[in-house]
């Protein structure tokens, strides 16, 4: 009877052993890597709406970005968001007259692992971004600003490669097809906006006539209790239509503070035994 009753605990205990790590493994859960970044760098504005001239200054962009795992393809896919603020103050050659430049951008785009190692790897992946901005000239009268609205489907690469000491990280972006706003060449925002005279201000975009390459590298290095990071942001846009061209290139230095964080929301938080909420 000892040996029968030794047996029976036994063979309970391991089947309770196995039902717990199986339902760990149901309820694993996938932090979200957020981060915060602020920048600043050198900017380069020629709009031939505005000026024959490139103008030159100073820029500096606020950037949120957020990657997490999604429960998509086998629970392989990262999606990530990025919102981001720019502004620009810029002169010509001469200093003798001033452009400013400011966009808002949204970035959607989700990658998928092509390579992965125990440190590196390789994700490609896909997405959409819609941008909201312009450039002002102090010096132009009659036609002082020009409005840069666009939105595209894109094309994205990203590598990571951990050290013990840092994560490295590498990520290009290009559009290949989509939308943009780019008035006729004399073609006044009064005659557009108030006149209603709108006629071939939007423009489907590709590799013809609207370049774009989004170069963003990044290097994570953790603290005692805060992990830093600091990189570089690239930006080249260029788009030529109705005998009007535009080039935008940036290039800024990086810094911020990024952190992981659980995600959890509606009913979902609420069946969680072990997850106590201090608000709900």
């Amino acid at each position: 009877m000892k040996r029968t009753t030794t047996l029976i605990i036994l063979w309970v205990g391991f089947f309770c052993g196995l039902f717990a790590q199986s339902h760990l493994l149901v309820e694993e859960i996938h932090t979200v890597n957020h981060s915060t970044m602020f920048g600043i760098g050198k900017v380069y504005l020629s709009d031939s709406y505005l000026s024959p001239l490139t103008y030159s200054g100073i820029s500096m962009t606020l950037l949120h970005d957020r990657l997490r795992r999604t429960p998509h393809l086998s629970g392989r896919m990262l999606l990530q968001q990025q919102f981001q603020i720019q502004v620009g103050i810029t002169e010509n050659p001469t200093a003798s007259a001033s452009e400013y430049y400011g966009d808002i951008s949204y970035y959607l785009t989700g990658f998928y692992p092509l390579l992965q190692t125990s440190r590196f790897k390789l994700l490609g992946g896909g997405g959409w971004d819609a941008s909201l901005g312009g450039i002002y000239n102090v010096r132009n009268s009659n036609n002082p600003g020009s409005l840069k609205v666009s939105t595209n489907l894109n094309a994205s690469v990203m590598a990571l490669y951990n050290f013990r000491w840092a994560t490295l990280r590498w990520q290009l972006s290009t559009p290949f097809v989509g939308m943009f706003f780019s008035p006729e060449y004399g073609h006044s925002y009064y005659e557009i906006f108030t006149l209603g005279n709108n006629k071939g201000t939007v423009h489907p975009g590709s590799f013809h006539n609207q370049l774009s390459l989004r170069n963003f590298f990044t290097v994570d290095v953790p603290l005692r209790k805060v992990t830093l990071r600091a990189g570089y942001l690239g930006d080249y846009y260029q788009s030529h239509v109705n005998e009007l061209t535009t080039k935008i290139v940036i290039h800024q230095f990086m810094l911020g503070l990024a952190f992981e964080s659980l995600n959890f929301g509606g009913r979902s938080a609420g069946n969680r035994e072990w997850l106590r909420s201090s608000y709900y």
